[in-house]
């Protein structure tokens, strides 16, 4: 892998140190701040992988896992071996007292240490646009996925009702904030939330960025208006 930037070290640095801050209140926030919307999204990520899940002899791999509800989710009615990764230690740790029967391991999602072509599919949950260099992370993800094998993202994207876009800005940007900080004690991770989503790529472009590293049969779908999306590919 290509050696990281100065200013990619950083970002991976302040982005560990941030979560590990808020870990106790995170999935509290997360719940709360999105009416339980998170949960029927990760129940749909499930549904995309349930032919993979449904096999007893599949790896599944779930990338910046953060507490593990995406992981939890999966091994839900699953007979395949689900394995949680994550570079927070104190997320991992609340991942593992919700879950002890699930591997959560200690990783970098910009250097799995797994050999390539090693899962069945690799899922990663509002997670991605975290990372310091996302090409970089999809590359990684594609490396450790067996050839014809499924990448899903689920990710915060760009709302497309007119409308409902306005009042969704107005509720991300200045709502969200307080609220999260406020029982977080954190505001400034809650106000990184919004700014990192005002800097991922919307649909479109995330899917053109999937193919540019190397997945075929890119798909999106929109969730909640385009809050979230869920995006698939195959590694070709």
């Amino acid at each position: 892998m290509p050696e990281r930037s100065e200013g990619e070290v950083e970002h991976s640095r302040a982005v560990r140190a941030m979560f590990g801050g808020i870990a106790r209140r995170y999935d509290l926030l997360n719940h709360l701040l999105s009416a339980n919307t998170d949960k029927r999204w990760r129940r749909k990520v499930r549904i995309r992988l349930e032919s993979v899940l449904a096999d007893s002899g599949a790896l599944v791999l779930d990338v910046a896992c953060g507490t593990g509800d995406l992981a939890i989710e999966l091994q839900r009615g699953s007979d395949a071996r689900i394995i949680g990764t994550d570079f927070c230690r104190p997320m991992l740790d609340i991942a593992k007292s919700k879950e002890p029967g699930i591997p959560f391991v200690e990783g970098d999602a910009l250097s799995l240490s797994y050999p390539d072509s090693t899962f069945d599919a690799v899922s990663i949950a509002f997670g991605l646009r975290n990372l310091a260099n996302v090409e970089a992370g999809l590359c990684e993800m594609r490396r450790v996925l067996k050839p014809g094998a499924r990448l899903v993202i689920l990710e915060f994207s760009s709302p497309v009702l007119p409308g409902f876009r306005g009042l969704f800005r107005i509720y991300f940007n200045k709502v969200l904030p307080r609220v999260g900080g406020f029982v977080s004690g954190e505001r400034g991770a809650y106000e990184y939330l919004p700014d990192s989503v005002s800097k991922f790529p919307d649909q479109k472009g995330l899917s053109t960025m999937m193919e540019a590293t190397g997945f075929t049969e890119v798909e999106f779908t929109n969730l909640t208006g385009g809050i979230a999306a869920i995006h698939t590919g195959i590694r070709g």
